[in-house]
């Protein structure tokens, strides 16, 4: 007997910040992103999900497996997410074509009759790659026309032939984790540079915790090329931020690979000669070709037997991540005129290569960007 097929249920709506959306930006396929927080996933249960414009049907199947399915039956158009779930399959609930949904191949077209040639397993939803990583179902998007990614004959997907999963570092067994999310409502063009932006920190970040405009001052950092990005090298971190003071003599790595990450790691020794550290993944995923969402994933060593320490950092995180948030609500009211706009050196420079290597990765020309170490200075 087949278990009872039961109703999908969006476990989270899709925030709608903007009715009049900024200018649009070209997006970049062939790449894995943060759909959704997969932690909380239920085995059975789905959620929706929205990536550079495609509406997802996330869900866990009764084994554990992850799907991520578009919301679309290939049939007449009609969400699938309108449909059932038991666990192994999804219906449609328009004339009921069942499908395995890891795969996305149709199971069972209950109008066939015997008089009927049509084989329902040679027919295909629309079904994506997905890894759960760091608590985050990454749903890898292949270029427009590029066909169902291959799979293997046990009928997982061949993974190998894709680009690596991102992950965060971590540096022991032995850690604590907090993530952040916000929806931001410009495009993800403005979210990334916003990201990267050395210069905003004491005027968008002021607080007594972290820093004020009173405390800048002249900075100087040596960045170098890596591998579809680039790094700000290894360095003593902020004075003028209080939460760094604590950790004694940290040395800080920030990376951006393309096609939108940042990825921080603070080391320190201790006067016992132990090393503590802290990580942090940053994504400015597109959700659409005018919205995009920030999501931050961290982990810690540093005072990992201190009571509390993570609903503390995860108070002030939020507190971070809603003051860059309501910076890029206002940004978008303005933005929505598209003017023209401009980017100036040295605090802009990381903005402008971030352009040269999203063109570069687009149209598959160019040199990149960075040809050896650079040395640039700003005020913050």
């Amino acid at each position: 007997m087949m278990p009872k097929m039961k109703p999908i249920r969006p476990q989270q709506p899709l925030v709608q910040l903007d009715a009049r959306p900024g200018p649009p930006a070209e997006m970049i396929f062939g790449e894995w992103y943060p759909a959704l927080r997969a932690d909380g996933l239920k085995r059975g249960q789905t959620a929706l999900a929205m990536l550079l414009g495609i509406p997802l049907l996330v869900g866990r199947k009764a084994s554990g497996a992850l799907f991520a399915l578009r919301d679309l039956c290939p049939h007449r158009g009609i969400p699938l997410s309108a449909g059932w779930f038991d666990g192994e399959t999804v219906q449609c609930k328009y004339h009921g074509w069942r499908f395995e949904p890891c795969s996305g191949r149709c199971e069972e077209i209950p109008s066939l009759t015997q008089f009927d040639d049509l084989a329902p397993n040679k027919i295909f939803a629309n079904a994506f790659p997905v890894v759960e990583r760091d608590g985050y179902a990454w749903v890898y998007v292949p270029e427009p026309g590029a066909g169902r990614v291959s799979l293997l004959p046990s009928g997982d997907y061949n993974l190998a032939a894709l680009p690596q999963v991102p992950e965060l570092p971590k540096f022991s067994g032995r850690y604590r984790s907090a993530h952040l999310r916000a929806e931001l409502p410009c495009n993800v063009d403005h979210g990334i540079i916003g990201l990267m932006d050395p210069a905003h920190g004491p005027f968008v970040h002021r607080a007594w915790w972290w820093r004020s405009a009173a405390s800048i001052h002249e900075k100087t950092k040596k960045f170098e090329p890596i591998e579809n990005g680039f790094r700000m090298s290894p360095h003593a971190p902020s004075s003028n931020s209080a939460p760094y003071r604590l950790l004694g003599k940290p040395v800080t790595t920030i990376d951006f690979v393309l096609p939108n990450r940042r990825y921080e790691t603070i080391t320190a020794v201790n006067a016992k000669s132990k090393q503590r550290w802290f990580s942090s993944l940053t994504t400015i995923t597109p959700i659409t070709a005018s919205t995009c969402r920030i999501d931050v994933i961290a982990a810690w060593e540093i005072g990992y037997r201190v009571p509390f320490v993570t609903p503390i950092a995860r108070y002030f995180g939020a507190r971070f991540v809603q003051q860059d948030q309501q910076t890029m609500i206002e940004q978008a009211r303005g933005l929505r005129s598209n003017p023209g706009l401009m980017l100036i050196d040295d605090a802009d420079l990381p903005a402008k290569w971030y352009f040269a290597l999203k063109q570069r990765r687009l149209t598959g020309v160019g040199a990149h960007p960075l040809s050896g170490p650079v040395e640039l200075h700003w005020r913050s």
